[in-house]
Formats: structure tokens, C-alpha cells, sequence
């Protein structure tokens, strides 16, 4: 009898230990659910419907990084679901497990089905180095082109600063809007006939000489990295490119018969940046005129019309768009056109000339 009720107790503490110790297991899994930082410091982060349960102290190692911002900082960045999730958007689970792996090892590897881009894209959101100690990766040609873009960004800033702004303050204090810059080597010599310059436009062109500069602009890759930086600094109208730019006069060449003799420039390929920082009008502020031939005769005054015709001997006529239609004749005609507030209805009255019609042979 006593082993029995022994053995009843013994069964007794078995199973409210067993039950206490399921109750202990759910409310661990509710509480890494909600996020609960009083209950626990497990938190779940939901990508493309894939949960990942981290520990908040896993972002403590990368404290310059946005997770840490994000579950360290004393002011609230993000907001969890109804569940106490928190969810991202943008980029694949696969990524983002990838950039979990950054704060175990502080190393990158890009998985073979994520493109370069791609995995630099979430670099930049979440604030993580984009580097080659960072990041290793098989395609080579990929990551080298973003290291490359990277690094043309941050030599083209210093570009600006050093070189090109000089040159565009230089035209802005003589009153210009615009710049146009040709980047020339080192040892590259201009030598103009003062007397015969080059008749293209040169002579408006401020010039660089830097080797590393011609260098860097020689690659069409760099001169795209190169207009976006000057876009996002509010430059307008920004044309980088290769154009021939006259060095030196090679020879005068002297027609029979032409006064002014020819030049012939040596043209060699440079790079030129031309941009503004004024801008750009929708509409012009001024009169906008346009040359058309007249062909068409209106309603106003037939008569009149084909009297001015005859008088400006197919002249071109200035149309000119303002709120009424005004019609003038360019040679003198247009003192015959009767004033704009009142045209006469009366049929003009015949020339004294030319007032019978010509007789042929055949006539009688």
C-alpha cells in the first residue's frame, strides 16, 4: 500500500513537470515572436515570408551598420507587425541572409544566384561596407565593375573640388552660364595664330592640364559615373565626351583669287565636360519669330492680300504668335494694309497701270 502511494506521487511529479516544462517551451516561442525585449532578446525578421530568429546582441558587433540603429538605438526606427514581427521589402531572403552572415564573420559571400548589383543595392540600405575585404565573391567582372564605380565616384568628387570648380567660378565672374572644359596631358602645347585663330569656337573653351584627369575621362564607364555625380550636385545640360581640339597651326594654305587665307589646325581627341547651372525654360521669354513663305491667302481681304503679294514679289513674311493675329509684309508693303482696328470692306481701288488685259497675236 505505501509503494503504491508512493509510486502514484512519484507519476504525480513526473507529469507536472512534463506539463510545466511544454507551458515554459510555448512561451519561449511566443515571446521570440513578439520581439518582447522584456521577456526576451530574440527577435524575428520576416523576408519574402521567410522568419529569421536573431538575437538582438547579433547586431551589437557592427554598431555603424542600420540593424544595430534599428534594435539598439534608445529612439523607435521600425515598428513590428501585429504578430511583433518586423518585416523588410526590397531585396530576397537569400540576401538578406547573406547580410545576417556579415555580423557572425564580417564577411560577404555573394551566393552564385545574386547578381553584384543586387547585393551591393542592400549593402548600401543597411549601411555595411561594400569593399573587397568585405565582400568576396566568384564573378570578378562583376564586383571589380561596382569597386570601379565606387571608386570613380569618390575621384571625380575630388576632380570637382580641386580642378573644375575653379574653372566654373572663373565663368561665372565674367557673366557666363555655362562652362565648357577640354582636359588636356601634361604636355600637350596650344599654340593659336594670333592673327588666324581657329574659327569653330575654341577660343570660348577653358582648358585642364592634368594626364590623370584625361586617364580617368577616357573610359566611358567613368564618364557616366562622372555626369551623375554633377546631376545630383543640380548642374544642367551636362554633355561628357571625346571631341578633336586644334593644338597648333600646321600650314596656311592660299586659294587664287581668296583673300583670307585657309589654316589648317593639328586636331588632336580630348575630353570636354560642358554643363550649366541656370534652368532650363520650358517656354522662351522673347518674341518668337518664324520665317514662312506665304502661300495661303486668308478671309480677311482677298484683294488686299493678293495686292501685297504682287508688291513683295514672294518676299518671306514675319509671322509673329501674340494674343491677335497681325499680318506685315517685309519691303515696304505694309503701308497698304488698312489699320488693324477697322478693315474697309470697300474693294480697293485699281492701279493705273496694267489695268487692260494684254492682247495676243490672235487677238483683234
Amino acid at each position: 500500500m505505501v509503494l503504491s502511494d508512493s509510486l502514484c506521487e512519484v507519476t504525480t511529479a513526473v507529469n507536472t513537470l512534463s506539463t510545466l516544462t511544454t507551458t515554459a517551451s510555448m512561451s519561449g516561442v511566443i515571446s521570440s515572436g513578439r520581439g518582447s525585449s522584456g521577456m526576451s532578446d530574440r527577435i524575428t525578421l520576416v523576408v519574402e515570408n521567410t522568419r529569421f530568429v536573431v538575437s538582438r546582441d547579433l547586431f551589437t558587433s557592427r554598431k555603424e551598420t542600420m540593424l544595430y540603429s534599428m534594435f539598439h538605438s534608445s529612439a523607435s526606427l521600425t515598428k513590428a507587425n501585429p504578430k511583433g514581427e518586423f518585416e523588410f521589402e526590397g531585396f530576397s531572403a537569400t540576401v538578406f541572409k547573406t547580410i545576417l552572415e556579415y555580423y557572425k564573420t564580417g564577411l560577404i559571400k555573394c551566393p552564385p544566384s545574386v547578381t553584384v548589383p543586387e547585393l551591393r543595392e542592400a549593402c548600401d540600405y543597411f549601411l555595411i561596407p561594400f569593399d573587397a575585404s568585405t565582400i568576396k565573391c566568384h564573378n570578378l567582372r562583376g564586383l571589380l565593375h561596382e569597386l570601379s564605380n565606387e571608386g570613380a565616384r569618390s575621384q571625380f568628387e575630388k576632380f570637382v573640388e580641386e580642378r573644375i570648380l575653379p574653372e566654373m567660378v572663373t565663368s561665372a565672374k565674367r557673366g557666363d552660364r555655362e562652362s565648357h572644359i577640354v582636359i588636356l596631358l601634361n604636355e600637350d602645347v596650344v599654340d593659336w595664330d594670333e592673327e588666324y585663330p581657329p574659327q569653330t569656337g575654341e577660343e570660348y573653351s577653358q582648358i585642364i592640364y592634368s594626364t590623370p584627369m584625361y586617364r580617368f575621362f577616357k573610359y566611358i564607364e567613368n564618364r557616366d559615373v562622372s555626369k551623375q555625380v554633377l546631376k545630383e550636385r543640380g548642374l544642367k545640360k551636362i554633355r561628357l565626351g571625346i571631341e578633336g581640339f586644334p593644338t597648333h597651326k600646321e600650314k596656311i594654305r592660299r586659294r587664287p583669287g581668296d583673300r583670307r587665307p585657309e589654316v589648317i589646325y593639328n586636331y588632336v581627341q580630348r575630353p570636354f565636360i560642358r554643363m550649366s547651372w541656370e534652368k532650363e525654360e520650358a517656354k522662351s521669354r522673347h518674341v518668337d519669330f518664324q520665317c514662312v513663305r506665304s502661300k495661303s491667302i486668308t478671309n480677311l481681304s482677298v484683294d488686299g492680300i493678293e495686292s501685297i503679294e504682287q508688291n513683295v514679289n514672294n518676299e518671306l513674311i514675319g509671322v509673329v504668335a501674340v494674343d491677335e493675329i497681325a499680318i506685315g509684309a517685309i519691303g515696304g508693303a505694309a503701308a497698304s494694309l488698312p489699320p488693324a482696328s477697322g478693315l474697309s470692306n470697300e474693294p480697293p481701288v485699281p492701279s493705273e497701270t496694267n489695268t487692260e488685259p494684254k492682247k495676243g497675236p490672235n487677238a483683234d
